[in-house]
């Protein structure tokens, strides 16, 4: 692709050369580099351009590179009229663009050994492209045709119905997802409350000019992000300013989300009853955030051996006194740019539903009472900063990071400055974001037999 053949000249690799004389324990030991190289490929680039397109890069002289363009257009942004676009667009990825024929992307792509992947959230979409860095230029030219040049040609898009209908049956199989879902729909009033998955209604109905408006008030500079990992960061803005300056302004401003608090109870056969209660918590990138993030490490964010029972966690410790039923409880958190939900998901037993739910929100209270120590504290940081840290070292895990605090702040925080952030909390911190679980309006979502299930005000 014109412009960015420079890409494919970054040949230079930093491989590690077989050390029989040295201890791992030093491993630069010796290792003259030059004036000024010493270190900055730890360091995360960024470049806001004057179309509001962010830029960021990690130059880590990786054999196999990763590149994403994030864009603020989740589910979030669907209007009554549109809903389950952005489901659609998950799936369009590879219909045929203004540049490419779909044979020829999904040829192309798989020609070089790479892939092409379409994610989204509530409230952004992930395009991410990996390669070696050789075939860069090739899935490049991919990924940019695919996020600005899309025609969706109608057939075409109709021809992806009888996929959107298998999505959602597979979806429906997942009394997690079902919960999850529920509990967004009760809570908010507006905007978080559109679901991931294209409403019944709407399947077969969502079009072309459907999709073609959602991109152009949506797909603008300034709400997208390029990130790249083993891409220097001179060529990667060369191709920001050269082909995803496609469309000026801001796009639609989407609605603040209103929380409501409520209650979605969706009965079914079987023995299980899978069951969240949550109240409004901080929204993602403040203080409040990391105290909750530390508040469900301390009552117990799932087991940390697998197929454990986390039986050390304060939530499961406190709802085993309250029956003998087989059953699972951990905290549950998850904040977004302009809200939060916290709270408890529990499995249990039909016959025991009620006192599972109902022990689980107790151990909260109990922590909203004091009922914490500073060893509790130390283990909750411990476990958030290890877990933090680990989803770094995966290339997805990197780019979700570097591109999601492109997208909200412009900026990137170094891991150094959040796990500093995260000792900062302290127990009072912890014990106020409890109190705002406790005295806060809750939302509830079950799915089960729920017979035995309290609704949300005797709760």
């Amino acid at each position: 692709m014109k412009g960015i053949r420079g890409i494919s000249q970054l040949s230079r690799r930093f491989y590690a050369a077989a050390r029989k004389d040295q201890s791992l324990a030093q491993p630069l030991a010796g290792l003259k580099l030059s004036p000024g190289a010493a270190h900055s490929y730890q360091d995360v680039h960024v470049t806001k351009l004057p179309s509001g397109l962010v830029i960021a890069s990690l130059e880590n002289y990786s054999p196999a590179s990763k590149i994403g363009v994030f864009v603020k257009a989740g589910c979030r942004y669907e209007t009554p009229d549109n809903q389950g676009v952005t489901h659609i667009l998950r799936l369009a990825s590879s219909l045929t663009t203004k540049g490419a024929s779909a044979f020829k992307i999904c040829r192309g792509v798989e020609a070089v050994g790479g892939s092409l992947s379409v994610t989204s959230s509530r409230e952004n979409m992930i395009y991410s492209v990996d390669c070696l860095r050789d075939d860069i230029d090739t899935v490049m030219e991919y990924l940019i045709n695919v996020t600005t040049a899309p025609e969706f040609r109608p057939w075409e898009v109709s021809d992806l119905t009888p996929r959107v209908k298998m999505d959602k049956a597979q979806a429906a199989q997942s009394a997690q997802i079902g919960v999850i879902e529920g509990l967004h729909a009760a809570a908010y009033k507006n905007a978080l409350c559109n679901s991931l998955y294209c409403p019944d209604h709407m399947v077969g109905n969502v079009n072309s000019d459907h999709l073609h408006h959602f991109v152009q008030n949506n797909f603008t500079s300034a709400r997208m992000a390029l990130v790249g990992l083993g891409v220097d960061h001179a060529v990667l803005k060369q191709v920001g300013e050269q082909f995803l300056n496609i469309r000026s302004g801001a796009g639609t401003t989407g609605a603040k989300a209103q929380y409501r608090g409520g209650e979605v109870r969706l009965p079914s056969s079987g023995g299980l009853v899978h069951s969240a209660v949550v109240s409004q918590a901080a929204a993602a990138g403040t203080g409040e955030a990391l105290a909750f993030s530390v508040l469900q490490h301390i009552l117990g964010a799932g087991p940390h051996i697998k197929r454990g029972s986390n039986s050390t966690s304060k939530l499961v410790q406190g709802v085993a006194k309250a029956t003998s039923d087989p059953f699972d409880a951990s905290a549950f958190s998850a904040s977004y740019s302009d809200s939060g939900l916290f709270g408890v998901y529990t499995i249990s037993q039909t016959a025991a539903a009620g006192d599972v739910i109902n022990a689980a929100v107790a151990q909260v209270k109990a922590v909203a009472d004091g009922g914490v120590t500073a060893a509790d504290l130390t283990r909750a940081k411990a476990q958030l900063k290890a877990q933090y840290l680990m989803s770094l070292e995966t290339s997805e895990g990197l780019l979700e990071a570097m591109g999601s605090q492109a997208l909200a702040d412009g900026a990137y925080q170094s891991p150094e400055s959040i796990t500093k952030s995260i000792d900062n909390v302290s127990l009072t911190d912890v014990a106020n974001a409890a109190k705002t679980f406790v005295s806060g309006k809750k939302t509830m979502a079950s799915i089960g037999n729920l017979v035995k299930m309290p609704f949300v005000d005797e709760i």
